[in-house]
């Protein structure tokens, strides 16, 4: 069995909860950042130690604690002690290969999302699982690896730029969505700027690299609806705010992110159709080469058929032919034959067969 499936069933006899990382391990160190906040100061460091995260748990600002790095058994257990984070979701949150869903614990709101960017050749969709914690003093978010797609709202709370400094954490949550749901718009652009191409050529070019290019982007977009469609699952739950996590003041704001969950939906499945009916249109059109190629084939065999017997019975060489002796029964023959096939062709371009 591979080396990828044995991790995938690292947790086969354990009991529920057993802190197990499930995936790639992509960082050496963990590494623990801080963002403190208020309408007046902003306030960043970098955490040796996650103990030293304790401090911002009751703070009366806005504290986002953001940990690269989830591999650290050790660390997740210090973590969950420190937040009075449920044993079993930090089992999830060391699970890469969790489905996106959202959880209300007593306390907290528990999010895990997909934040999806694209390679710089454009030939494969980098998927990044990202967990966020949602308490009433701050923001937990743990990721796989540094590097994201929130330097421009860290960018907007250094800068104190609209309305983040002035909100709480539901606020902060809601930005890191909206920005996650901005690099799926950015992927489903730039796949769709593919799909148009792949439909210019297959017009123009089409051939058998364009049909595995079809077959990736097929791949890719049953790859992003497995993502993104329980966005919206998601963001309804936040919406309806059984947790309490969510001030009102917040709740406009949660509506609008349904309405970019809801566009992106629509951008995927529009793009899936026309992934779809290119590769129907690939296969028609091939079946349709092979119907052209198969018809002139049934053609030259037809007119052969007859020329063929004519040939055979006259390769007999019997004594008694009548024809076997006389001058002129080689150019007959040939005749003959000419005057089969000529006729069966215009036969057949009479009928418009060829």
């Amino acid at each position: 069995m591979p080396r990828s499936g044995r991790r995938k069933h690292a947790r086969l006899g354990l009991p529920p909860g057993s802190l197990v990382h499930i995936g790639e391990r992509k960082i050496e160190k963990v590494r623990i950042t801080v963002m403190d906040y208020d309408e007046s100061r902003c306030h960043e460091a970098v955490l040796d130690d996650i103990e030293q995260a304790a401090e911002y748990r009751d703070k009366p600002s806005v504290s986002w604690v953001n940990i690269d790095g989830i591999h650290d058994t050790q660390m997740m257990e210090a973590a969950g002690r420190i937040f009075d984070i449920h044993q079993l979701v930090l089992a999830d949150i060391m699970n890469t290969s969790q489905r996106p869903k959202y959880e209300a614990y007593d306390g907290y709101v528990f999010i895990v999302l997909k934040m999806l960017d694209m390679q710089p050749n454009h030939k494969e969709i980098i998927a990044e699982q990202i967990s966020i914690l949602i308490s009433r003093n701050c923001v937990i978010t743990f990721q796989e690896a540094p590097g994201d797609v929130l330097d421009a709202l860290r960018d907007r709370i250094r800068g104190s730029k609209g309305r983040i400094r002035k909100a709480g954490p539901d606020f902060l949550a809601n930005c890191i969505i909206d920005a996650i749901l901005d690099g799926y718009f950015e992927v489903l652009d730039d796949l769709s700027d593919r799909v148009s191409d792949m439909e210019e050529r297959l017009i123009e070019q089409p051939g058998q690299n364009l049909l595995q290019r079809i077959y990736a982007a097929r791949r890719e977009c049953l790859l992003l609806r497995k993502y993104i469609r329980p966005v919206r699952e998601i963001i309804t739950s936040l919406e309806h705010n059984e947790s309490g996590m969510v001030r009102p003041e917040t709740s406009p704001y949660i509506r609008d992110l349904y309405d970019h969950s809801l566009q992106i939906l629509e951008t995927m499945e529009s793009l899936r159709d026309s992934i779809t009916g290119m590769l129907e249109m690939y296969l028609s059109s091939a079946s349709n080469r092979m119907n052209e190629v198969m018809k002139v084939l049934t053609v030259i065999a037809t007119i052969f058929m007859p020329l063929t017997f004519i040939a055979g019975l006259y390769g007999m060489n019997l004594p008694n032919m009548p024809e076997m002796h006389w001058r002129y029964s080689y150019p007959a023959v040939w005749a003959v034959m000419l005057a089969v096939g000529g006729g069966m062709l215009w036969f057949f371009r009479r009928k418009r067969w060829v």
